[in-house]
């Protein structure tokens, strides 16, 4: 039986079904962030400090930013993290177009490859990395306090890059390069601007070291085969089952072509249950990769 004739590997949603589908995760994340960017100019408080008569305004980037070593040393301000994320510069409105932007073209195929809840797991914990080696890096180098999702969505662009290495992109929306070269530019500027800024030789306000903790995320992410579905309801219960059949797959086997075909038969059989029963956000990156190989195998057989 191919892999298209099972019940569960089939379509069986109706329009309705689909239209009944929960909007987009990466839709979601850019309307919370240009919600509070302008709730930052709408709702704000006038402060007059009492020891230098100084007037201004105390927006949320005041309560929301992750500030080195006051968010490090108080475990009560650690949400600031992952609150940091969400809010951008107010002097002007580039910061945030840039980060959404970039969210919306590299988010969607990853919201899409990974499933959605995956996916949201994904994005918030790579800014809860970035947030605390942004607060880490302010304490050594002295800087100010860490704003913006540039580090989730760093993490996106080189997810993207993991899985389409050679897809092509429009580099300044002028020049063609494969997703690896874009991925490859934009961590050695980083490098770059990390360094001066860790030398003192820059004072820059682009959070690099934040930028290169998404980096560190999602190549971890990928080449560890990490999925945070244990994080969803239920999804701790089955941990252990899940930590016994990872022992099992890095346990040494010989090599035998036949045996190893009709075990590729068996895992897709194993994961289009699975799919069945969770959900495809409940796959491993390795368990996607069988089965596309499963299915490509299957594929090359009926065109003989």
């Amino acid at each position: 039986m191919g892999l298209y004739d099972r019940d569960y590997g089939r379509d069986n949603q109706t329009p309705w079904d689909r239209a009944q589908n929960p909007k987009s995760i990466v839709i979601i994340l850019i309307v919370i962030n240009v919600v509070v960017f302008f709730a930052n100019h709408i709702f704000y408080s006038s402060i007059t400090d009492p020891i230098s008569g100084a007037y201004y305004k105390r927006h949320l980037i005041t309560e929301w930013a992750a500030t080195g070593h006051t968010t490090l040393s108080q475990p009560w301000m650690w949400w600031q993290f992952l609150s940091y994320s969400f809010v951008h510069d107010t002097k002007g409105i580039f910061h945030l177009v840039f980060n959404m932007f970039v969210l919306f073209v590299f988010g969607r195929p990853m919201e899409e490859k990974m499933g959605r809840m995956e996916f949201l797991r994904f994005y918030l914990l790579a800014a809860t990395f970035g947030g605390i080696i942004g607060s880490i890096t302010a304490v050594i180098a002295g800087s100010g306090s860490t704003i913006g999702a540039s580090g989730a969505v760093m993490a996106c662009v080189i997810m993207y890059a993991c899985y389409y290495p050679n897809r092509e992109l429009l580099l300044m929306m002028v020049f063609p390069v494969k997703a690896w070269v874009l991925a490859t530019i934009i961590v050695v500027a980083d490098l770059a601007g990390a360094f001066g800024l860790m030398s003192g030789m820059s004072n820059a306000n682009t959070a690099f070291t934040v930028h290169l903790a998404g980096v560190a995320f999602a190549v971890a992410y990928f080449f560890l085969n990490w999925n945070f579905s244990w994080l969803a309801v239920g999804g701790l219960t089955d941990l252990p089952r899940k930590l016994r059949q990872r022992s099992q797959r890095m346990k040494l086997k010989l090599h035998d072509p036949d045996k190893k075909i009709q075990q590729e038969a068996n895992d897709a059989d194993r994961i289009l249950a699975k799919i069945h029963a969770s959900g495809e956000e409940s796959l491993t990156a390795s368990e996607r990769k069988t089965l596309e190989r499963y299915s490509r195998r299957q594929r090359e057989k009926r065109d003989q």
